[in-house]
């Protein structure tokens, strides 16, 4: 992967998990985007998802492994599937891949335990979840995307845990609000704490562009490429967590405690986005509820 890559625009794909849900797909549990895997007449759902994310614009696509990780499965009592659906995220992005070869597949790392929280769990368990997701995804990807972390220290374990695999990465940082990951630090403090050999860049992901908009200028002075993935939710910071929200859903959609925004149209996006573009960002992208004419309107900018 040329490590200049994100040096000039390049336009990432929009939210699989919930363009999965918009588009039919029946939620159980936690399980979110991960039921798409597990029911293989779904599994034609993912492909075209990504296909049309490419159509409009996508120049990387996101392997659909946020609800792989080990913890989400092993909470909907589907462990023994671990393996079996992250090859299959995997062999379904590199179908995309083999149609449109000019494509480059991201092997998504989520956070490996609760989303938009710091994990405090013991480094060795975050590093071999980390690991045994990035083993499996290694041979179907061209880099891997760390995903919507929340702490300096679990995307320093993170970039260990990838290290025996030589692939470059890009992160994908959450600030819930405000100015600090939810860790309580700072989007300076990353660079100056990690292993910098292979990395492509730094965003925030699954932010609202109010929220980039007021970290753009410290992003910027990290001296990467920087961007974001832009999500279109109403708030990502909830009383009693991410995931004991999800577990109370009648839905099994996020957007049922977190809100989803009407304002955010592809248009709307689109503008706020060249202002972030005459800023330096290079990396352009959406999240949960940034669907394929979001994308399109994105790519108009290049």
């Amino acid at each position: 992967m040329d490590k200049n890559f994100f040096k000039q625009i390049r336009i990432l794909d929009g939210g699989m998990g919930q363009e999965l849900l918009a588009r039919g797909l029946n939620p159980e549990g936690t399980l979110w985007s991960a039921k798409a895997l597990l029911d293989k007449e779904n599994h034609s759902l993912i492909e075209n998802i990504h296909e049309d994310f490419v159509k409009a614009g996508a120049e990387v696509i996101v392997t659909n492994t946020f609800a792989t990780r080990r913890q989400r499965l092993k909470q909907n009592n589907l462990e023994d599937k671990f393996e079996i659906l992250n090859k299959q995220a995997g062999e379904i992005a590199k179908k995309i891949k083999e149609k449109y070869p000019k494509v480059f597949i991201a092997g998504g790392l989520p956070p490996q335990n609760i989303t938009y929280s710091s994990d405090k769990r013991d480094e060795n368990e975050i590093f071999n979840n980390f690991k045994d997701q990035a083993k499996i995804l290694n041979p179907y990807v061209d880099f891997f995307y760390f995903d919507v972390l929340s702490s300096v220290r679990e995307i320093s374990i993170a970039i260990e845990s990838i290290k025996e695999f030589n692939k470059s990465f890009l992160i994908g940082v959450h600030i819930s609000e405000g100015t600090s990951l939810p860790s309580g630090e700072k989007l300076s403090d990353i660079t100056k704490n990690i292993n910098c050999k292979n990395l492509l860049g730094l965003i925030l992901a699954c932010v609202s562009p109010e929220n980039f908009k007021k970290n753009i200028n410290e992003i910027k002075s990290i001296g990467y490429p920087f961007g974001f993935k832009i999500n279109a939710f109403e708030k990502t910071k909830i009383t009693g967590g991410f995931t004991k929200n999800f577990e109370k859903s009648k839905t099994g959609n996020p957007n049922e405690f977190l809100g989803k925004r009407s304002d955010l149209t592809p248009n709307v996006l689109k503008n706020l986005t060249k202002e972030f573009i005459k800023s330096g960002a290079t990396i352009i992208g959406g999240c949960c509820e940034i669907n394929p004419s979001h994308i399109k309107a994105f790519s108009e900018l290049k």
